[in-house]
């Protein structure tokens, strides 16, 4: 591992995270957060304190987790880790949590959410990510949507493959001073994952203030190139099977055997902590 990247510990990168309560699914901590809670904290860093580190997790992320440890430890990092999938949601409902204290709380609804409230706050966001154009038009749009929203800048950077375990390329350094120069209160970063989770967690570590938001697939919903599931699938958990219809190439290996696999392993869990309780 790079010496660079190893001086900053653990504890320094995390500390905001000890005041996000949150619980652990398959070990991956998942925040205690409702969509109003989520929104309401992500805006008051926004307008200040030091620099943050938003994850948001659905089965998919959190499986991918358990398959990469490096990936794994960087959400107890994170200063919060909001529940995007609506199993996270069910298994903390198995524990006694209601809706009041944890709901699904989905990436792009967070972004507008954020966008709208920062309207009147004044504070200001940078897009980085997204295929060539598709930043621009999803700024377009949000500006659009939300008068007088105050956008610093947008940029898409080259398909490169991201090191988690390495400090910034020579090349990550120069986009990152770029954005450090518009100081935007908001980051919104629009990799795949853990490509976006991997720069996050550098890119704070050069940043004094500025919340850094993992959102992904919003980029290319709010740019209006991939349409979003009826909002009736959505309120009952079903946003997963319409994307599988719309991309079952893409999409069959997440929803058919990731999804099985975590609900096995989260029977597995639940039945063990019944056992120890």
């Amino acid at each position: 591992m790079d010496k660079a990247y190893e001086a900053v510990s653990s504890a320094e990168v995390g500390a905001a995270t000890s005041r996000v309560e949150h619980i652990r699914v398959l070990g991956v901590p998942i925040s205690l957060v409702n969509m109003c809670g989520a929104v309401d904290r992500i805006c008051s860093w926004g307008k200040s304190g030091s620099a943050r580190t938003i994850f948001v997790r659905d089965v998919h992320g959190l499986m991918r987790a358990l398959q990469d440890p490096f990936l794994f430890a960087l959400h107890d990092e994170a200063s919060m880790v909001v529940p995007d999938g609506t199993p996270l949601t069910r298994v903390a409902r198995l524990r006694g949590y209601g809706p009041a204290q944890i709901e699904r709380t989905p990436g792009p609804d967070v972004m507008l959410a954020v966008c709208e409230r920062s309207v009147a706050d004044g504070t200001t966001h940078f897009f980085f990510g997204g295929k060539p154009g598709v930043a621009q038009t999803m700024a377009a749009r949000l500006a659009k949507a939300y008068p007088g929203l105050r956008i610093a800048g947008t940029y898409t950077p080259p398909m490169r493959d991201i090191d988690g375990q390495r400090s910034m390329t020579e090349e990550e350094m120069i986009e990152l001073d770029m954005i450090k120069e518009l100081t935007p209160d908001f980051i919104w970063v629009g990799l795949s994952s853990p490509k976006q989770e991997y720069w996050m967690m550098k890119a704070v570590r050069h940043l004094d203030h500025g919340v850094l938001l993992g959102v992904g697939a919003a980029f290319d919903l709010h740019a209006g190139r991939v349409k979003r599931a009826p909002a009736i699938m959505r309120k009952y958990g079903l946003e997963w099977l319409y994307r599988l219809l719309s991309e079952p190439r893409r999409l069959w290996r997440r929803y058919l055997i990731l999804a099985p696999l975590f609900v096995y392993r989260i029977a597995r869990e639940e039945f063990s902590r019944g056992r120890k309780q």
